[in-house]
């Protein structure tokens, strides 16, 4: 094994750790180049995470090193021009299960190691590299995408969505004079993390605006005078289907029967849909929300995949239909939303619920799904992240 592989070994699998982290070993035996890519780094964190000399700075070491990890993924992706988002994914789990599994130097509580791993959980999706220009003449693009996954059946999955949010970071689009920054986050395929409010705490300050952000925490949810949307349009993106769908009506419930990263199950099914969690507590909001994106612009996108607009979705008791509006959909209740019972959907749901909430009726938000791809499809994955692209400069035009 070479020295690098071995000293990642030893680092990661000492003790027991969470079904994404152990699945490591298997990368290492059967995909080792997934983790030389950025085994130096890993060796660094390792040493100056052992070196920490109290809780502030262990959490100051996960941040910091997060931080070259998402930077150093755009980096490699645009050098290396491979269409690969597999090496962040995994080094983001080596760095965390060094977390876990290895004592520093001093006595960590339990409560400081978990806000380690959500410093480096957060540093490492780019959550904390977005930076639009103070310039309102400069549109602003909020985009995510999602980590691989489905990862029990094919390890060296990729996930085109991931790659475009990757290739976006920070790019300036110029379209008939209208300028646009995009600027990007990474999500975890975990129903716990969306149980815990991921979305809506990443989402609410880039649609309400700092200020509203702190008199609605400090008044329990109570939506203040005022809100000033700091972007101008927000897109949430995932792997889907054969073709592109821009996905009209989000469901509340999830009822997938595939598993979370951790392995985790939905809870529900066709028959007995059931409500998330934001925060401990049920999710509240209608059985279907309506998106907002500019989908006539958006359908004439260049590109060998057809954009749709989907309007399927699955009502109780388990029947598929084609919505012609909301008001088709009242009083039925939601099994699927137009993006199926899993996490795409739910974060399609979440944010155009949070938009709705905040009475920001002019802000476009919605979800695209992917062609999907099998395993690891570079030229496939060039072409689907082209034609977001293209998506995205037709909707400039409209913003």
């Amino acid at each position: 094994m070479r020295p690098a592989l071995l000293l990642l070994a030893c680092l990661t699998f000492a003790q027991a750790q969470t079904v994404e982290e152990a699945r490591l070993q298997q990368v290492a035996t059967r995909l080792p180049a997934l983790n030389t890519a950025f085994a130096g780094l890993t060796r660094d964190f390792a040493h100056d995470w052992a070196n920490s000399r109290d809780a502030l700075e262990a959490t100051r070491v996960a941040r910091e090193y997060g931080r070259k990890l998402w930077l150093g993924a755009k980096a490699r992706l645009h050098e290396q021009g491979d269409f690969d988002d597999r090496p962040l994914y995994w080094a983001r789990l080596a760095l965390t299960s060094i977390i876990r599994d290895n004592k520093p130097a001093f006595p960590l509580f339990e409560a400081d190691r978990t806000t380690a791993i959500a410093a480096l959980e957060q540093s490492s999706r780019g959550m904390d590299e977005i930076r639009y220009d103070p310039d309102r003449k400069i549109k602003r693009i909020l985009l995510t995408g999602f980590d691989p996954f489905a990862l029990e059946r094919n390890l060296d999955q990729s996930n085109p969505s991931g790659v475009t949010a990757l290739l976006l970071d920070g790019e300036e689009i110029v379209v008939n004079g209208e300028r646009a920054r995009v600027e990007v986050a990474v999500f975890p395929v975990r129903y716990a993390d969306f149980d815990a409010g991921m979305v809506e705490d990443f989402l609410t300050p880039w649609m309400a605006g700092p200020r509203a952000l702190a008199t609605w925490q400090a008044a329990a949810g109570k939506l203040p005078a005022w809100v000033e949307p700091q972007v101008d349009m927000v897109v949430t993106v995932s792997m889907g289907r054969e073709q592109f769908d821009l996905e009209r009506y989000p469901g509340l419930r999830r009822s997938a029967k595939a598993t979370d990263n951790l392995a985790a199950l939905s809870g529900g099914s066709r028959t007995a849909p059931v409500i998330p969690l934001l925060h401990g507590l049920p999710l509240v909001g209608p059985e279907f929300v309506e998106f907002s994106l500019p989908v006539a612009a958006m359908q004439t996108a260049n590109g060998p995949y057809k954009v749709q607009d989907n309007r399927w979705v699955r009502v109780m008791p388990d029947t598929r239909m084609a919505a012609g509006g909301l008001a088709a959909l009242h009083g039925k209740t939601a099994v699927e939303g137009g993006g199926g019972g899993y996490l795409s959907n739910e974060i399609s749901y979440r944010s155009v619920r949070l938009r709705n909430q905040l009475g920001l009726t002019q802000l476009p938000v919605g979800h695209i799904h992917t062609p999907s791809i099998q395993a690891f499809e570079p030229a496939k994955t060039a072409d689907i992240t082209k034609q977001v692209l293209e998506m995205l400069k037709a909707a400039i035009k409209t913003l």
